[in-house]
């Protein structure tokens, strides 16, 4: 199950209403950084054979069948520190994390 909390569904929510269009948002992992995976977030239009659908706080997570073992159990909250903001994804899979934390390994 992946899980948002109220400030990332609202900051999703807005995204899409000012995009226009969408089904949700698309979370994924891609081989990238320095441990390993990254996380990857894209708007969706349409969902494909092999997805995985979860709603939550009426906010639909569209994960693809790879990307859900190393996913499954995240939530993803949006945090403002300062001039700096994004979304956080705290995954309990994940077993270490870069210095910069863009990337993790399981």
């Amino acid at each position: 199950m992946i899980t948002l909390t109220d400030t990332a569904a609202n900051r999703v929510t807005g995204f899409l209403a000012n995009r226009g269009s969408g089904v949700g948002i698309r979370l994924s992992v891609q081989t990238t950084g320095c441990s390993g995976l990254g996380y990857n977030m894209e708007f969706v239009d349409s969902t494909n054979d092999d997805d995985t659908v979860f709603e939550d706080n009426g906010v639909k997570v569209i994960i693809d069948a790879k990307s859900l073992i190393y996913l499954d159990g995240t939530e993803v909250d949006f945090v403002k520190e300062g001039l700096n903001e994004g979304f956080e994804f705290n995954n309990p899979n994940a077993k270490a994390e870069c210095g910069c934390g863009e990337s993790f390994t399981v």
